[in-house]
């Protein structure tokens, strides 16, 4: 499949995959999206539940790295402690990483090493990225995933319903709902009625809410 570094609606890149017409984030602004689906209304919703406490994020589509990067600056920046899971089947290439403009967007220039690291450490064993973030990335199909009561937040970047169905079944939402702690919180950039109405028989609690730029609406999930 054809894949290109493609710059996006704020400035910062994304791959864009030409087969499928899809992108590993919105056109609209890579960084925008990240920030407001997965920080604004994931990270920093649920600290502000939980002041205070350890967390354990699980994020279902590792890829460019840009969530697991931007949780590791805030990590730094509130004194968060961190253990991070990235799960990715199939993991971006080196020729790829070294296009992608996260750190200068970011004003981070001087974190770039550690972004770097993210995407060189050995699968499948904790490496600390910093004394507060913790990353492990499995290097598997989301469908093998048999964690339980193990996440406080699970950040849902899986590739777009339209092109990847299987990865928004109910069955997928089974295993993130035994992967989640009692309390946990799930979000995604996805609003589908589709996919909410898998999630609440998978026995989440949902709720819409306002989208990144460029999509009216967004989903977050509860594990009571």
């Amino acid at each position: 499949m054809e894949r290109k570094i493609i710059k996006t609606g704020d400035g910062s890149v994304t791959i864009h995959l030409s087969e499928w017409d899809e992108q590993y984030h919105s056109k609209h602004g890579a960084i925008q999206e990240a920030r407001h689906v997965f920080i604004k209304m994931g990270l920093e919703y649920w600290v502000g539940l939980n002041k205070g406490k350890e967390l354990a994020i699980l994020e279902i589509g590792f890829g460019t790295g840009l969530n697991a990067f931007i949780t590791f600056l805030e990590s730094k920046k509130n004194q968060l402690d961190i253990n991070y899971t990235g799960v990715e089947a199939y993991p971006v290439s080196e020729n790829e990483i070294r296009e992608l403009n996260y750190a200068e967007m970011l004003s981070a220039e001087n974190q770039v090493n550690s972004f770097h690291k993210m995407h060189e450490i050995t699968w499948d064993a904790p490496v600390g990225i910093s004394e507060n973030f913790q990353l492990v990335k499995q290097q598997k199909r989301f469908e093998q995933i048999e964690d339980v009561n193990k996440y406080d937040l699970v950040f849902f970047d899986a590739f777009g319903a339209r092109v990847q169905p299987e990865l928004w079944t109910e069955e997928i939402f089974n295993k993130m709902f035994s992967a989640m702690k009692s309390k946990a919180v799930l979000v995604t950039y996805s609003a589908k009625g589709s996919v909410r109405r898998a999630m609440q028989t998978a026995g989440f609690m949902v709720e819409r809410l306002p989208g990144p730029p460029g999509k009216r609406e967004m989903l977050r999930a509860f594990k009571k």
